[in-house]
């Protein structure tokens, strides 16, 4: 049985089926017992059936971090954004983290351009960050097209206007250089930055390249250059990112109770902030810049609503249950582990162990045959291995 077998058992569940009802009428659902790694399928199954856009919204960083390498390993990589908070602190905005922000923008540039929907991981901290508008950033958007014609001046002198720092090498984003007929520009919305080469005024080619080697990546026929959306002079203009999002989007909420709580606590954190301040520099008052519980709570109610979390917070139109066991802890003791895996085949359960590669998988076959090399034969029969590093593992009492 390969990966895509096992999406498939969830692809076909009933209870899937019954989550997915509720999304055309935005109506909001508890879905409860899934462990570990089991939400990544249901997670996976749900997005491709319905093509929808889904913001599942984890406790922290950390776990976000986990399910996103999940999801990965089970849809196109493209087609899940992570999205991070870009500040430290509130209100300390030289304290922004380049990375971040850039994955930030990507998420944004991603929503603007109405490309195919996209699955975005996020936390409380991410999303207390309201975000520049559409409309402001389409304003502040260069989109660039072969065969365009424009002259390097123009470019030079908008890129300039969104703040954009003029270098001899780029490296980082916000950054560009001009050579001759070929500006280099890192922008905010994209791991590599471009290569515009010109004929005159033509735009003859455009292709992303490495940094480090300055190969091209890829060519390109067109490209949105997008400066650092979390600038001051961005600032005026603010909305949640839940007013950001298509209204479709789904919403999978990990603790919708502990997430609006995070909220509050930032929130008067960056109240706290907003205080120290100097009163003879005007600031956005936090209301402005930042989202609360009470806030979040209601924007909320206009979308589809998945909560996992036993104490529901919305009112809830339907339930749906899993019966999932967590896996058991071996601690590195694989004689352990062997006995369980017996166990579970004697009970009519189908064994696989998930191994970040080959060598992971042949060195467990090795350990097993070194602690019953008589019955090493038979032990193969009872599992099978397969390279999918997943988060954590989980025994599907429904589906053995």
């Amino acid at each position: 049985m390969s990966k895509s077998d096992i999406i498939s058992i969830y692809d076909k569940s009933p209870k899937i089926a019954l989550l997915e009802s509720t999304f055309a009428a935005r109506q909001k659902s508890q879905m409860t017992g899934l462990v570990g790694s089991s939400f990544s399928f249901v997670a996976n199954s749900l997005f491709k059936k319905s093509e929808l856009p889904f913001l599942i919204l984890f406790s922290n960083k950390e776990e976000a971090a986990y399910y996103l390498n999940d999801l990965e390993q089970l849809i196109n990589a493209e087609d899940v954004l992570f999205y991070p908070s870009s500040y430290r602190r509130p209100y300390q905005i030289e304290e922004t983290d380049n990375a971040n922000v850039l994955l930030r923008a990507e998420v944004l540039n991603r929503i603007n351009s109405r490309k195919k929907p996209a699955i975005i991981v996020s936390y409380a901290e991410a999303i207390f960050e309201k975000v520049v508008t559409r409309k402001e950033l389409e304003k502040n958007t260069l989109k660039l097209s072969v065969g365009d014609n424009l002259s390097i001046d123009f470019i030079n002198e908008t890129l300039f206007e969104y703040n954009f720092k003029r270098v001899d090498f780029v490296t980082e984003p916000g950054e560009f250089s001009v050579r001759g007929g070929i500006i280099d520009v890192f922008s905010f919305s994209n791991d590599n930055p471009y290569r515009i080469e010109f004929f005159g005024n033509e735009v003859d080619s455009i292709r992303s390249f490495d940094v480090e080697t300055q190969l091209s990546v890829e060519k390109l026929k067109k490209i949105s250059i997008i400066p650092n959306v979390e600038n001051k002079l961005l600032q005026e203009n603010r909305e949640s990112f839940l007013d950001y999002i298509n209204e479709k989007t789904v919403l999978v909420i990990q603790n919708t109770e502990l997430l609006g709580q995070q909220l509050d606590k930032l929130f008067d954190k960056a109240n706290e902030a907003f205080e120290k301040l100097s009163k003879d520099i005007q600031h956005a008052n936090p209301e402005e810049l930042f989202l609360n519980q009470k806030q979040f709570l209601k924007r909320a109610l206009d979308f589809s609503v998945i909560e996992l979390h036993t104490n529901a917070v919305f009112k809830t139109d339907k339930k749906v249950e899993f019966h999932i066991q967590p896996q058991p802890s071996f601690n590195k003791q694989f004689d352990l582990l062997l006995n369980n895996l017996s166990e579970n085949h004697f009970n009519g359960y189908k064994n696989y162990l998930c191994c970040s590669n080959e060598n992971q998988a042949s060195r467990f076959h090795d350990i097993f045959e070194d602690i019953d090399e008589a019955n090493h034969e038979s032990i193969r029969k009872q599992y099978k291995t397969m390279v999918l590093p997943l988060f954590e593992g989980f025994i599907d009492e429904e589906n053995q």
